[in-house]
């Protein structure tokens, strides 16, 4: 006995012909006409995305009809709605986010673009950001540039085309021009920096402290006897090459130490140029006590190498790194370094999209801090108890 899919009723259904070759029935008391759903043959698989259409092509109802059921409108009956939402799973229907955008100009998505997901430090800075995101009902669609600027630019076009609510970026270290920023945000999409960051474009930021993570350390090893003291920086185009060297050099002022350039090497964080940066140092008549790399791999890379050279670590040559990923308390001796909180970085970013979405033109693009902590180790653990008294 077949029951109406809209009142439930069996009693007044009658078959009512046919409909592209499949019985149709009427019931009298609700005036519904349908199909029966349990004796409809699997659905061909289809190489386009199931639409509304198909699902109410399959039920023979109106498609406004599926809408409504799929969106929980009220005036659609219980067994009616069910019906829709049991044959929209079975035909795998996924609302087109395309079309809902064009028709809310919202699509609750936010594009990331990050130099690279391999990276301990950005993985976890993302993890932040969907936290936050998902809570607030948002989905994450992440671009990697692999530290390529022409990448960058390619990624930004392909979140902007696919109708993204704002853009998430931490540039890469090649970026220069920040004209495939610009553009959108002079057309009000919300774009937020994080990490690496720019001063060409009016946007909120989150940012680290940079120069006091690198006075940080850079005290310590002043603090640990250390007076020849080694820097490994960034590119000189890149901001947070700049304030870390910064930080670097204030602690070497206000201890009354001598900033001498051949100890500062600029790189482009590849081993290669941290080992050739190295054989520069070893080469001096007075060699580096200690090595400050602004990116903790490049650590890693003149330890291995110190290592094999016969070095010693702290004693011969003092390391310390900027980042706190989890190698650092493998490696032997451990790691001392700042512990970033890209967590904690990531959270803010996405926090600072969703008060701009809020706040639309009301909205004033401001600085987030993100401090990081010392964590001391072994590899600069000198143990001499030097310490500079200051006279201030």
């Amino acid at each position: 006995m077949m029951k109406c899919i809209k009142c439930g009723s069996a009693d007044e259904v009658k078959r009512a012909g046919f409909i592209r070759g499949r019985q149709r029935f009427f019931c009298k008391a609700c005036n519904c006409h349908f199909t029966d759903p349990r004796a409809l043959p699997a659905p061909e698989r289809k190489r386009h995305q199931t639409t509304i259409s198909d699902v109410a092509k399959v039920l023979g109802v109106a498609a406004s009809t599926v809408s409504r059921a799929l969106n929980g409108h009220s005036d659609i009956n219980s067994n009616t709605r069910q019906a829709i939402v049991d044959m929209a799973r079975q035909l795998d229907y996924q609302p087109n986010l395309l079309a809902q955008s064009l028709k809310s100009s919202a699509t609750h998505t936010i594009g990331v673009v990050i130099p690279d997901i391999e990276r301990p430090f950005f993985a976890t800075a993302v993890s932040g950001i969907q936290q936050v995101a998902a809570e607030a009902g948002y989905r994450v669609m992440i671009c990697q540039s692999k530290e390529s600027y022409e990448m960058e630019v390619s990624n930004v076009q392909a979140l902007i085309a696919s109708r993204v609510d704002g853009l998430l970026i931490c540039h890469s270290r090649d970026t220069e021009n920040f004209e495939h920023v610009q553009q959108h945000a002079s057309r009000g999409t919300p774009i937020v920096h994080f990490d690496r960051v720019c001063n060409e474009v009016d946007s909120a930021q989150v940012v680290l402290d940079d120069w006091g993570g690198a006075y940080a350390v850079t005290e310590h090893l002043i603090q640990e006897g250390c007076q020849r003291i080694a820097i490994l920086a960034g590119p000189e185009s890149l901001l947070i090459s700049r304030q870390r060297i910064s930080g670097y050099q204030n602690a070497l002022k206000r201890y009354r130490l001598p900033i001498q350039p051949e100890y500062e090497v600029h790189s482009d964080f590849q081993p290669d140029s941290a080992l050739a940066a190295l054989d520069t140092w070893l080469a001096l008549p007075e060699p580096p006590d200690a090595i400050f790399a602004i990116n903790y791999r490049n650590a890693f890379d003149l330890m291995l190498e110190l290592k094999r050279r016969g070095l010693r670590i702290p004693q011969d040559i003092a390391v310390v790194g900027f980042g706190d990923e989890f190698l650092a308390a493998l490696v032997e001796p451990g790691l001392t370094t700042i512990n970033l909180h890209p967590y904690r970085l990531g959270q803010h970013a996405a926090r600072l999209f969703l008060e701009q979405v809020r706040q639309k033109d009301q909205f004033k693009p401001r600085t987030f801090v993100v401090t990081g902590d010392l964590v001391i180790r072994q590899s600069s653990l000198k143990g001499t108890g030097g310490y500079f008294n200051l006279e201030i």
